[in-house]
């Protein structure tokens, strides 16, 4: 229906506010670093290494009895799952050798390492269930990694980022031309680095479903970028004798309805993983969401205005007449 009521043509002016859009970005990002250099992530099990473990809140299994019950001093936390019931979240790193019986420390030191978050989680699970006479099926959420799991996850985690961007970035470079691809790249760090101010100043849980996110932001952005500057190259051939500025308002204008149309569709299903997928998908629907609100404002604001300040092609007019009725090509 919405395509039903959409204007058949529109003239917004969005250079005349691109000095606007940019400030506002480049602000966003010097927030993010700020806070990603204050406040950091709030790194899962994923990266942060420990264990993680859920469950129901009843009469009995309270925040303050998990805590004066359970050895270890361990971080427990209360929460609301997916059905709007509450949760008791147990997090806990390794724990004290004394804890973990005679068994654990006549091991040595290399096993000692490489079996002490496993054990230190044993060892959690068994005092959960004997002091509240619980089950296997009592506990909701059971996750474990190791210390040095947890490093690997964290730098390939960042190597597939790296590898995704330099990647889209010698696609763009070759496609168009390299101040395309600084645009394009500029807009992908500038998604990237908001979302990660965002996850920094709530205090979201970041870990492998977030970097899968970020994975999509990264693609969804760059597609974004590629359609507007698909169309900025064919408006510029077919108006040789019009100004930077304005073959990127048109660019732009003409490809606004397939962006909004995208944005929103994405953005429905987003919602519904948000407020069904439960605890476990809060992070990435999260930073999808958010990456498609900023991923749509980059391509229309930052990227191109990247792109029209570096004096590529699509800023400088020929003495060529125009072209009636030239429809570009590919």
């Amino acid at each position: 229906m919405l395509i039903k009521y959409w204007p058949t043509e529109t003239n917004i002016p969005w250079m005349k506010f691109n000095a606007a859009g940019v400030a506002l970005s480049i602000l966003m990002i010097v927030g993010s670093i700020f806070l990603l250099a204050t406040r950091g992530l709030n790194l899962g099990v994923d990266f942060a290494g420990g264990s993680l473990i859920e469950l129901a809140e009843t009469d009995t299994v309270t925040v303050s009895e998990v805590r004066s019950r359970i050895p270890g001093g361990l971080t427990v936390n209360s929460a609301t799952g997916s059905d709007d019931k509450r949760l008791v979240v147990v997090r806990f790193g390794e724990l004290d050798e004394s804890l973990l019986g005679p068994e654990f420390a006549a091991l040595s030191d290399e096993e000692k390492a490489a079996r002490a978050s496993s054990v230190s989680n044993s060892f959690v699970v068994g005092e959960l269930k004997r002091e509240f006479n619980l089950t296997d099926n009592d506990i909701l959420r059971n996750d474990s990694v190791g210390a040095k799991v947890s490093e690997e996850l964290f730098w390939e985690s960042l190597l597939a980022l790296g590898v995704a961007t330099l990647f889209m970035l010698l696609y763009i470079a070759f496609r168009y031309s390299w101040s395309y691809a600084v645009g394009g790249i500029a807009a992908l760090l500038h998604d990237t680095i908001g979302t990660l101010g965002l996850f920094s100043l709530l205090q979201i849980e970041f870990d492998l479903t977030t970097v899968a996110a970020l994975l999509t932001i990264i693609g969804y952005s760059m597609n974004d970028s590629v359609v507007v500057f698909d169309r900025m190259r064919e408006v510029r051939r077919k108006y040789k004798q019009m100004s930077g500025s304005d073959v990127i308002n048109l660019a732009t204008n003409q490809t606004l309805s397939r962006t909004f149309l995208t944005a929103g569709a994405v953005f429905i299903a987003v919602l519904a993983m948000l407020f069904f997928g439960g605890p476990v998908l809060k992070g990435m629907s999260v930073a999808m969401l958010w990456g498609i609100f900023i991923g749509t404002y980059s391509s229309i604001f930052f990227a191109s205005a990247i792109v029209l300040a570096l004096g590529t092609e699509v800023n400088k007019p020929s003495d060529e007449i125009d072209v009636p009725g030239f429809q570009g090509v590919p």
